[in-house]
């Protein structure tokens, strides 16, 4: 049977090929991981910046932004440039995103794990871009704007997963800590999803719907929520404190306790602005520094998780493979 032409073995497998011809250095691969998570935080700003300005109907349909446009028009002004931007944003995510999968698909020897995180990313920012279709089209209902943040905040936690697991082998992971430690962590991460969840109440029922017009908000009371909200925020940083002490207490390892540290820090600085915001009612560049603020939160948790266990950095020489063995994904 004669082979296919090569031109025709890249279109019907275009990974493979590119495969077969390019092989990453382990730096690379985790540089593209790093820019999928940069990407990320910087699109869950922007598209707060779209809110806080009043441009979530800039452009009133998708995926055109007019009925009859595809781009913004001039009659748009402002708010359709500031839509229509964060829009053309997803494709530098997207970019980012087939990087890390291109990387990762290269690299030697091939590692399935780190693909399938790559490609779990990809699903998530379609997912995102559909539901993103759907906030419009409902025209700002506030539990499709919380539920755009939500799958937002599961990429950054993919994404971050990634940039971790190309740093380290693919070798069963192995306990830091004492049991009891981790069961703190799994506490202090669970706390924080309430915590989020809690933030997208408190931005659901608030005064900032994300345009001009009259948005309905969620049906709660906006200053109990923010209370709620508060109460969550000091659980969890009772949790950090403890989970620092403890650490110290077990002689962790150094970059364990680094990490614990950061998230400290991080976690006060959250406190302050959040506080601020309230008292000063929710101005505009506050609320965008805090929810960047809510994105380096739950990347110092799952980091600070990730740190107390460890793989093995040694990977296997890369085996030797046919034209067949390459063909397959």
């Amino acid at each position: 049977m004669h082979k296919a032409p090569h031109t025709i073995g890249a279109v019907l497998n275009p990974f493979a090929y590119l495969a077969a011809r390019w092989t990453p250095s382990p730096r690379i691969v985790q540089r593209a991981a790093l820019a999928a998570l940069i990407m990320t935080v910087v699109i869950v700003v922007t598209g707060g910046a779209v809110r806080l300005t009043g441009s979530g109907l800039g452009c009133d349909t998708w995926p055109k932004c007019t009925d009859d446009s595809l781009i913004a028009t001039q009659a748009q002004g402002f708010h359709g440039a500031v839509e229509f931007g964060n829009r053309m944003l997803t494709y530098v995510v997207s970019a980012a995103v087939g990087w890390c999968i291109l990387a990762a698909r290269c690299a030697k020897p091939w590692r399935r794990s780190l693909t399938r995180l790559g490609w779990a990313q990809f699903w998530i920012v379609c997912g995102n871009a559909v539901l993103g279709g759907i906030t419009v089209h409902t025209k700002l209902n506030p539990w499709s704007v919380a539920g755009h943040f939500l799958l937002a905040t599961a990429l950054i936690t993919v994404t971050t997963l990634t940039w971790q697991r190309a740093r380290e082998g693919d070798d069963a992971p192995r306990p830091r800590v004492p049991g009891p430690v981790r069961k703190l962590s799994s506490a202090m991460t669970a706390a924080t999803l309430v915590l989020i969840a809690a933030g997208t109440v408190v931005t659901g029922s608030g005064p900032h719907a994300g345009d001009n017009s009259e948005v309905p908000r969620m049906p709660f009371d906006w200053a109990a929520t923010a209370h709620v909200h508060a109460v969550a925020a000091w659980l969890v940083c009772a949790l950090a404190v403890a989970m620092w002490l403890v650490l110290r207490v077990v002689d962790a390892p150094v970059d364990t306790r680094a990490r614990a540290r950061d998230l400290l820090v991080v976690l006060l600085a959250q406190g302050a602005i959040g506080y601020v915001q309230f008292f000063t009612q929710l101005p505009e560049v506050l609320v965008a520094v805090h929810m960047l603020g809510s994105c380096l939160v739950w990347i110092s948790v799952l980091r600070l998780a990730l740190s107390l266990r460890e793989r093995s950095e040694d990977r296997p020489a890369a085996p030797a493979r046919d034209e067949e063995q390459l063909s397959a994904v």
